[in-house]
C-alpha cells in the first residue's frame, strides 16, 4: 500500500519596518505504509538538491534555480529494514514558482498572499532564518535574499549589512548590493566552523541619514555529510570475567561526528566487523548499534583457554546507511579475567580490641583472612562489612591493600557513659562476587569484642555560640546573662569553673563559680571591636580532673544602636580660591550611629561671629547634603573656620557645633591652589640646595689645602741641612739625627779609622774588631793627603759628598753598617774618638785643637781632654 501526500510550494514573505525579505523553500511530504508494519527507511535518488528525513519530509538543500524548468524532479526510495524490499515514487506535484517581489509602504504595510490578496499588518519585522547549505559548489557570489525599503520610491537609498561575516571577522563572506539590496554569499560555508551568522541590515539615504531601523538577519548553515566518524581512541581496552552469562556488559566504545547530530549526517551506528580468535564461537560478543555498548551473547568464556579477544568495530553515519554513510574503524581488546571461586576465610572466630572514648581514626584491631585466589586481584582482595553490633555506624573496616587485613577503625566518637563495650559481627567478601554456584562458608564470618576506656572529658557549653541582644551604652556592673557548661563525665564528681579567654575590648567578666556574665565597662556599638553589630567574647570552662579538661564557648552580643553620637561636618577641611568660580562648596555630615539615629540632618550657620553670616550662606540640598556659598565676590587668602550647627534625626536629637576649615588661596588657571606654604612644606627650594652644595665644595677645598700644606712642611723639614753654620748656632745641645741601628754588632765600631794613621802607634792600629763588611785597612793607602787642620766650614760638604758616593756605589754595605767615607790623610792631629781606646791603649792625647771647630767640637774637647770640668 503506497500513500503519498504533497504540499504545494509556498512562497514565504516576511515584512518588517518597511523592508522586504523574499526566499524560496520546497516542502513536500511523502510517506510509505508497509503492510507488514515494519520500519521503512527513505532515501532520495540521484538529486543533490534535496534530502528526505525519517518522517518522509523532503527538504531543498540549497537555493533552486528556475532557469529553463518549472518542475523539480525528485525520486524517493523506500526500503523495509527487515525484508530489504524497496519501493520508489516520484512526487511530481512539487513545482517551483517564480515569486513576485513585494513593495511595502511605510504606513500601510501589507503581506501578499498566495491568492493575490493583501492583508494589512503592523509595521514590525519577523524575519525567518535564511538557510544556506554548506560546501556549496555554485557560482559565487550566490544570491540569498533581497532586502528593500518601501521608502525608495521617492529617493535613492543605500543598503548595507554589518556583523560577523560581513564587516567583522570573518569579513567578506556576505555582501549586499547597495542599490538593489541583494544579499549574497561570496564563498562556500562550513557549518562545523560557524553554524550560523547574525547580521544587521541598514537602509540610509544618499546623505547617510538612517531611513529605516536596522533589522536582524539570521543565516543558518545547513549541514552536509562531509565528516567521517572519529573514535575517541584507536584501541579500546575492556575486560569481562570468565564464565559470564550471555548479556553481560563488557565495555562501551564511542565515536564522534562533527556533522550536525540532529540530522542523519551526525547519527552514528556501530557494528562488529570481526572477532579474533573465533573460539569457542565466532559470535561471542555483540554491540548496541546506537550506544556502542559491547555485551556477551554466548556462553563459554574461559580464561584458561582464551585470555583475550580482539574485535574490529565500525562506526557509520547516515544512521548506518552503507551506501551513503561514511565509516571508520577501531580496535577493541577484551581481556578475560579470573573468576572468584575461593571465598576469604578468617584465621580465628573471635578478635579482641580496646579504644579510649571520644577517639576517632584509631585502629582497634587487625582482622586477618586467607584467600586462595590469585593475590592482588579483585578475586583475592577482601572487603569487610559489619553486619551486626554497630547500628549507629561508629566503626569501619578498610582493607590493607598489601596484607589484605581488615583494619577495624573508630570513625565516630564513642561515649563511655553510654556504651562501655561493643560486640561486632564482621563478614569478609571479595571485591567481585563469587562464581556461580559457590557460597560463603561459615569461616567468612567472625566476632570482634571492643572494650571502651574512660577518659576525662571537657565541659561543654550549651548552646555554643550563645546569642543575646542588648542596647549599647549599658553601664558597668550590669548583669547580662549566665553562660554555663556541663561536664559529660557523669561517673566522676568534678567541679567546673569559668574564666574569660578572649575579650578584646575588656567589657565583660564572668563569675568563676556560677558563670554569670556582667559588664565592667560601657558597651559601645561604634567600637572597632564590634563587627556587623556583633561583639564576640570567648569563655573557658575547666574541671578539676587529673589532668584537668577544658572547653570553650562563645558569647555573641548583638548591640542595638542608640543615639549617642553627635554628627560632625565632613569633610572638615576644604580649599577655595580667592575669587572662586563656582563659589559654593558641598558638605555633608558624618554620624557613627545608624538610621534612624543619623540622617537626615539639619545644617545651620552659627550666629557668632557676625562676619560668618555676612560672608557665607548655607543652603540645604537634601537630608544628607548642604551647600556653603560665599556671599561676596572675593576673599583674602587665609584660613577661615566656619562654625556649623548640625542636628541628627534621632529620638532625642543630638546637635553639635562643628567647624569647617576653609583654606582660601591663590589659584592658577586650572583652579588649583599655588600657595608657597605648600611648596615649602613639600621640600627645600632650588636656591637652598645650591647653597648647601657650595658649602660642601668649599669645605672639601679647605681640607685639601691643609693636607697639601702639611705634606710640603714635612718635605721642608727633611730637606733642611744636617749641619748649621757654627757661627750662627751657639747652642750646646745634643741633636738626635738618626738611630744608630738595631743590633749589638753595630756598637763595635773601629774608631781608629778617624785617627791619623801616621800619628797612631802600631798597637793602636790593631785595636778594635773590624766587621766583615768594612773596607780593609792598608798602611799604604792611596787617599789624598789633607791639611792637618781642615777648615771647620767644609765638614758639611765633606759629609754630603761622602753620602752621595756611598749611595751611588753598587758594592756599598747595608745601611746599618759602618761606612768608611775617606781617610783624613796624614798630618791630621785628630786622635781616636773612643774614650776607652784613648785611655786604655794609646795614652793621653791633646784635644785642644777641637775648640777651633766651633761650640759642638769644643764640648768634645772638654769631654776627652781630661780637664777638671
Amino acid at each position: 500500500l503506497l500513500v503519498q501526500r504533497f504540499a504545494k510550494l509556498e512562497r514565504v514573505v516576511s515584512v518588517t519596518k518597511g523592508l522586504t525579505f523574499v526566499s524560496l523553500s520546497l516542502s513536500s511530504t511523502v510517506s510509505f505504509v508497509d503492510c507488514s508494519g515494519g520500519k521503512v527507511w527513505f532515501e532520495i535518488g540521484d538529486s543533490p538538491d534535496f534530502r528526505v528525513s525519517e518522517d518522509g519530509v523532503i527538504y531543498a538543500l540549497r537555493r533552486l534555480s528556475m532557469a529553463g524548468k518549472e518542475n523539480a524532479v525528485v525520486v524517493v526510495y523506500a526500503q523495509d529494514l527487515q525484508s530489504k524490499k524497496v519501493w520508489k515514487t516520484r512526487p511530481s506535484d512539487a513545482t517551483l514558482t517564480q515569486p513576485v517581489p513585494e513593495i511595502l509602504f511605510p504606513w500601510r504595510s501589507v503581506v501578499v498572499r498566495g491568492d493575490g490578496t493583501m492583508k494589512r499588518v503592523k509595521r514590525d519585522w519577523v524575519i525567518p532564518p535564511i538557510s544556506v547549505p554548506e560546501n556549496s559548489r555554485g557560482q559565487f557570489p550566490e544570491d540569498l535574499v533581497r532586502i528593500r525599503s518601501d521608502r525608495d520610491k521617492n529617493r535613492m537609498l543605500r543598503y548595507s549589512v554589518t556583523g560577523p561575516g560581513a564587516d567583522q571577522p570573518p569579513t567578506g563572506i556576505f555582501i549586499i548590493n547597495p542599490i538593489s539590496g541583494q544579499l549574497s554569499v561570496t564563498k562556500p560555508l562550513d557549518r562545523e566552523h560557524i553554524s550560523n551568522f547574525h547580521l544587521r541590515a541598514h537602509a540610509v539615504d544618499l546623505n547617510g541619514n538612517q531611513v529605516e531601523n536596522p533589522i536582524d538577519i539570521v543565516i543558518n548553515v545547513i549541514d552536509q555529510n562531509d565528516n567521517r566518524p572519529e573514535f575517541t581512541h584507536t584501541i579500546f581496552n575492556g575486560s569481562v570475567p570468565e564464565g559470564s552469562k550471555p548479556g553481560s556488559f563488557v565495555m562501551t566504545v564511542t565515536a564522534v561526528d562533527k556533522d550536525d547530530p540532529k540530522t542523519a549526517n551526525g547519527m552514528l551506528r556501530y557494528k562488529i566487523l570481526s572477532q579474533n580468535p573465533q573460539s569457542p564461537s565466532s559470535n561471542m560478543f555483540t554491540i548496541n548499534n546506537k550506544t556502542g555498548d559491547i555485551i556477551t551473547v554466548a556462553a563459554g568464556l574461559d580464561r584458561e583457554k582464551v585470555t583475550q579477544y580482539t574485535l574490529i568495530i565500525q562506526a557509520t553515519d547516515m544512521e548506518g546507511n552503507p551506501t551513503y554513510g561514511l565509516s571508520n574503524t577501531a580496535t577493541t581488546i577484551i581481556r578475560i579475567t579470573d573468576v572468584n571461586d575461593n571465598p576469604p576465610e578468617f584465621t580465628t572466630d573471635t578478635f579482641f580490641g580496646e579504644v579510649h572514648e571520644n577517639r576517632v581514626n584509631v585502629i582497634v584491631a587487625n582482622l586477618t583472612v586467607t584467600d586462595k585466589d590469585q593475590p592482588h586481584t579483585p578475586a583475592w582482595s577482601a572487603v569487610y562489612r559489619i553486619i551486626a553490633g554497630d547500628p549507629t555506624g561508629r566503626f569501619s573496616i578498610p582493607t590493607d591493600p598489601t596484607t589484605n587485613e581488615g583494619l577495624l577503625t573508630v570513625v565516630k566518637p564513642v561515649d563511655f557513659e553510654q556504651t562501655r563495650s561493643f560486640m561486632l559481627t564482621v563478614e569478609a567478601e571479595n571485591e567481585v562476587a563469587l562464581a556461580r554456584g559457590i557460597h560463603l562458608p561459615r569461616q567468612s564470618t567472625a566476632t570482634v569484642s571492643v572494650r571502651i576506656l574512660d577518659i576525662n572529658e571537657s565541659p561543654e557549653f550549651t548552646p555554643n555560640p550563645k546569642l543575646i541582644k542588648l542596647e549599647e551604652g549599658l553601664p558597668a556592673g550590669s548583669m547580662l546573662t549566665s553562660f554555663t557548661a556541663q561536664d559529660p563525665d557523669r561517673f566522676m564528681r568534678q567541679i567546673v569553673r569559668y574564666s574569660k579567654m578572649y575579650d578584646p575590648a575588656k567589657w565583660l567578666e564572668i563569675d568563676p563559680v556560677n558563670g554569670r556574665i556582667s559588664t565592667i565597662a560601657i558597651l559601645d556599638r561604634e567600637s572597632p571591636y564590634v563587627k556587623n553589630n556583633l561583639y564576640n567574647v570567648t569563655f573557658m570552662a575547666y574541671d578539676n580532673g587529673v589532668p584537668p579538661a577544658t572547653g570553650t564557648g562563645t558569647l555573641q552580643i548583638h548591640l542595638l544602636d542608640i543615639n549617642d553620637n553627635a554628627p560632625h561636618v565632613f569633610p572638615s577641611d576644604v580649599e577655595m580660591c580667592e575669587r572662586p568660580d563656582p563659589n559654593a562648596i558641598n558638605i555633608t555630615a558624618s554620624d557613627p550611629d545608624l538610621n534612624p539615629n543619623a540622617g537626615p540632618f539639619v545644617f545651620e550657620l552659627a550666629n557668632r561671629p557676625s562676619d560668618i553670616r555676612r560672608n557665607w550662606t548655607l543652603n540645604r540640598l537634601s537630608g544628607e547634603y548642604a551647600q556653603l556659598r560665599l556671599r561676596i565676590g572675593s576673599l583674602a587668602s587665609g584660613i577661615y573656620d566656619i562654625p556649623i550647627m548640625i542636628t541628627d534625626s534621632g529620638n532625642l536629637p543630638m546637635s553639635n557645633m562643628s567647624y569647617l576649615r576653609v583654606k582660601v588661596c591663590q589659584c592658577d588657571h586650572h583652579g588649583d591652589c599655588v600657595d608657597m606654604e605648600r611648596i615649602i612644606a613639600a621640600g627645600l627650594g632650588t636656591g637652598a640646595i645650591i647653597a648647601i652644595l657650595i658649602c660642601i665644595i668649599i669645605l672639601l677645598v679647605l681640607v685639601l689645602l691643609f693636607v697639601m700644606w702639611m705634606k710640603r712642611r714635612d718635605k721642608e723639614r727633611q730637606a733642611k741641612q744636617l749641619l748649621i753654620d757654627p757661627e750662627d748656632d751657639v747652642r750646646d745641645n745634643i741633636l738626635k739625627y738618626d738611630e744608630e741601628g738595631g743590633g749589638e754588632e753595630d756598637q763595635d765600631y773601629d774608631l781608629s779609622q778617624l785617627q791619623q794613621p801616621d800619628a797612631l802607634e802600631p798597637e793602636c792600629v790593631k785595636v778594635g774588631i773590624r766587621r766583615m763588611d768594612e773596607r780593609p785597612l792598608h798602611h799604604d793607602h792611596q787617599y789624598p793627603l789633607r791639611s792637618a787642620a781642615p777648615h771647620p766650614g767644609d765638614i758639611g760638604d765633606f759629609i754630603h759628598e761622602g753620602l752621595k758616593a756611598a749611595d751611588n756605589d753598587p758594592t756599598a754595605p747595608p745601611y746599618d753598617s759602618l761606612l768608611v767615607f775617606d781617610y783624613e790623610g796624614s798630618g791630621s792631629t785628630a786622635g781616636s774618638l773612643s774614650s776607652l781606646h784613648s785611655s786604655s791603649s794609646c795614652g793621653d792625647q791633646d784635644y785642644d785643637y777641637l775648640g777651633d771647630w766651633g761650640p759642638r767640637f769644643r764640648k768634645l774637647a772638654d769631654l776627652y781632654g781630661g780637664g777638671d770640668d
